[in-house]
C-alpha cells in the first residue's frame, strides 16, 4: 500500500479568465479518510471542484495537484478519471437517449481499459442498485432525464458504486435536495466508504455531516483553506455563521 497521500494539493492557484478564484490551496485527503470543505457560496469551492479534474474553463497559474504522489496538474480529465478520481456533479446534466447502463458501460471500460458486454455490464449495475436500494428500472431510463433531484444525486453514487473511484470528490451533493433524499444519498455514500477510499464532500451546509460523519472539516474562504478541524468544526460553524471565521480570513 502506498504511504503517499491519496490527495495533496500544494499552494494552488487558478483562474477562470482574469479573475483569480483559488489563492493558495493546501489541503491533502487520505485514503480511508472523509474530509469535508465548507464554505459560503461564492469561496470557491465548486471551482476547486472543478480544476482537481482538469476543467478547461479554469488555469491554474501555481501550484501543484499530486496524486498518490503522481503530478496531475497537467493532465487532461479522461487520464484523471482513469487513475481513480471522479466528480459527482452539482448539477448533473441530462444526456436524452443515451440510459444509465449504457452510460455506465462506456465509463467503466474506460476506467478500466475492459471491454465489458452489456449482460456483464448489467449484472454488476443490477449488484451496485440493490446494494444501494435502487428500483431495477432506473438502469433503462436515459441519464438524467425527467430525473428528480434526488434522482440525480442518487444516479451519481451509483456510478460511484459501479466506477469504484479511489478519490470521489462530491460537489454539493445536498444541492436541491430534501431531507428524504439527503439521507437515502447519505446512506449510498456511506456504504461506499472505506480503507482504500478517500472522500472530499464539499458543501455549505452542515446538514449533510449529519448523515455522513467527516474525519476532517476544512473551512474554505477567499479561495484558500482557512482552517482545518475535527467535525467539532462544522458545529462550530452552524452556531456561529461564516462572518465568525471571515474576520480573521486573508484578503
Amino acid at each position: 500500500m502506498s504511504t503517499q497521500p491519496l490527495l495533496q494539493i500544494e499552494d494552488l492557484h487558478a483562474r477562470a479568465g482574469d479573475a483569480e478564484i483559488l489563492r493558495g490551496v493546501n489541503l491533502t485527503v487520505e485514503r480511508g479518510e472523509v474530509a469535508a470543505l465548507m464554505g459560503p457560496n461564492g469561496s470557491g469551492k465548486s471551482t476547486l471542484a472543478n480544476v482537481l479534474m482538469g476543467s478547461p474553463s479554469y488555469q491554474v497559474t501555481a501550484g501543484r495537484i499530486l496524486y498518490e504522489g503522481e503530478d496531475v496538474t497537467e493532465a487532461p480529465p479522461n487520464d484523471r478519471a482513469g487513475l481513480g478520481m471522479f466528480l459527482a456533479f452539482q448539477y448533473p446534466e441530462e444526456i436524452p437517449g443515451v440510459s444509465v447502463v449504457n452510460f455506465l458501460r462506456t465509463a467503466l471500460s474506460n476506467r478500466t481499459g475492459i471491454d465489458y458486454t452489456v449482460l456483464e455490464l448489467r449484472l454488476k449495475v443490477m449488484d451496485a442498485m440493490r446494494e444501494l436500494g435502487m428500483e431495477s428500472s432506473f438502469a433503462d431510463r436515459y441519464l438524467n432525464e425527467g430525473f428528480s433531484g434526488g434522482e440525480r444525486k442518487r444516479n451519481e453514487v451509483l456510478q460511484m458504486a459501479v466506477l469504484e473511484p479511489e478519490l470521489a470528490i462530491m460537489d454539493e451533493t445536498d444541492s436541491g435536495l430534501d431531507i428524504d433524499a439527503l439521507r437515502i444519498v447519505a446512506e449510498g455514500v456511506n456504504k461506499l466508504t472505506g480503507p482504500e477510499r478517500g472522500f472530499l464532500i464539499i458543501t455549505h451546509y452542515q446538514r449533510l455531516l449529519d448523515y455522513i460523519t467527516p474525519d476532517v472539516v476544512h473551512i474554505f474562504l477567499n479561495g484558500r483553506v482557512l482552517m482545518s478541524g475535527g467535525p467539532e468544526l462544522a458545529v462550530r460553524l452552524e452556531e456561529d455563521g461564516y462572518e465568525a471565521f471571515r474576520a480573521g480570513a486573508p484578503v
